[in-house]
């Protein structure tokens, strides 16, 4: 069973209105400077938004979502704390997630 951990939002709020992807290119540099691999991926609407155990999250959506999901809890906190206005959360998933299409 794979852990994943989410920050999501608004599609139009999350790659728009943030500076997502200074954020995700900063967060990639350092992962390449520990030589770490990349655990975290923007995925725009995400279909584990649609999990019953998600509702509440989903209902908190307005609009298409987009979601920054990872393995590491402590980034999706950090995420958070720059980013304040995404939900966040955590599902379980048997196989590893796919980016495409999902």
């Amino acid at each position: 069973m794979y852990n994943y951990y989410f920050a999501i939002a608004s599609q139009n709020f999350l790659v728009n209105e943030e500076p997502i992807e200074e954020i995700l290119r900063e967060r990639t540099s350092y992962y390449k400077r520990i030589n770490k691999d990349i655990d975290f991926w923007l995925i725009l609407n995400p279909n584990f938004i649609n999990l019953p155990e998600l509702s509440s999250v989903k209902q908190q959506i307005m609009g298409q979502s987009a979601a920054i999901v990872s393995f590491d809890r402590k980034f999706i906190k950090w995420l958070k704390l720059r980013i304040s206005f995404v939900v966040t959360g955590d599902f379980q998933s048997q196989s590893l997630l796919r980016t495409e299409n999902q």
